[in-house]
């Protein structure tokens, strides 16, 4: 038997700040069962299919039986998931003006088989309307598989934050890797030397980043401002309270804190953090507001974000935030159109 602490180093659980399981090596799991059931719904109901036949709209789940996990061993994630769905949908003929109903049924979505190739089988109620059925066959289906991408996506992203912990022989690496100047992630000038320590005292980066939107200054910044459009990009319901010292939260508490500095259509500063991360601990994020005419550009500095999180907190800006943002924008310009 080995001495007290000299056993295997990969079962000794060391106290840190911001997680236990060192190294990653310990089996985690994490059941998405209830969380997968309301995401599903967020992005199945509602979905809205049109075409020269007519328009049809998924208007409820009419069962969801099954279950989703993520498990996480030796640094690597493992997913598991395996779905019955039936979906109830309406629509009306464009030239007759009928209306009718139908269920779409997903037997079997599953790790082991990819979106497109999950069985997805239409069906209408007796009577008239087979056009809407074909519909929903074709392009129903299509966008069907999309939001069910949507769903794992999310599953693998948003779902999963905080389930990799940073590893002893991380912060050493990122130390390394921070003194060059490479990327779009900079140290901050008072630590060129060494990672800044903020907050419960943990290495830290800056992470830059500048995007392009096809909208005006006051436009753009009205959406990171005004609740119902942040509920409309992010897909959850948010608190946004956007005034200096104002609380939000967003991504289904995901993400959360406080507005530190509105300029409208100029800046704003945020008090922002992650929920996976270390207690109390926040970055300062500013985001500024370049009119260029019909377009906009977007300089954002996030201020402290904790090294093992860069790759992680650069992402959740990128697809979270930019990404829906763009798509939000299109929807608008279209709608006008």
């Amino acid at each position: 038997m080995a001495k007290w602490g000299q056993g295997d180093p990969r079962w000794i659980v060391e106290e840190r700040a911001d997680a236990t399981n060192v190294n990653n090596w310990h089996w985690t799991e994490r059941d998405a069962t209830s969380w997968s059931k309301s995401k599903l719904k967020e992005v199945l109901v509602g979905l809205v299919v049109e075409g020269e036949a007519g328009r049809c709209e998924i208007s409820h789940l009419k069962q969801v039986e099954g279950e989703a996990s993520c498990n996480s061993r030796k640094g690597k994630l493992i997913f598991f998931y395996e779905w019955n769905l039936r979906l109830g949908w309406k629509g009306t003929v464009k030239e007759s003006g009928e209306k009718h109903k139908g269920s779409v049924e997903i037997p079997n979505l599953s790790e082991e088989n990819e979106v497109d190739d999950t069985e997805i089988n239409v069906s209408k109620k007796k009577g008239e309307g087979d056009v809407l059925k074909e519909l929903m066959r074709t392009e129903g289906a299509t966008k069907v598989r999309e939001a069910l991408r949507d769903y794992l996506k999310a599953l693998k992203t948003e779902f999963t934050l905080g389930m990799i912990l940073p590893t002893k022989a991380a912060v050493g690496q990122e130390l390394a890797a921070e003194q060059k100047l490479s990327g779009n992630a900079v140290q901050d000038p008072v630590s060129a030397q060494s990672l800044d320590i903020v907050g419960v005292k943990i290495p830290t980066v800056k992470i830059l980043m500048r995007e392009i939107f096809s909208s005006p200054a006051d436009e753009l910044y009205s959406i990171f401002t005004t609740k119902e459009l942040v509920q409309k990009f992010s897909k959850c319901p948010a608190v946004i309270e956007a005034e200096k010292g104002g609380k939000f939260q967003m991504f289904g508490g995901c993400v959360s804190g406080e507005y530190a500095e509105l300029v409208p259509s100029q800046r704003i500063v945020l008090k922002w953090r992650c929920r996976n991360w270390p207690d109390e601990h926040y970055a300062t994020v500013a985001l500024n507001f370049k009119d260029m005419a019909a377009q906009t550009e977007l300089q954002l500095e996030c201020k402290g974000v904790p090294v093992s999180h860069e790759d992680s907190t650069r992402q959740w800006w990128k697809q979270q935030y930019f990404e829906e943002i763009r798509i939000l924008l299109q929807q608008s310009q279209d709608n006008v159109e």
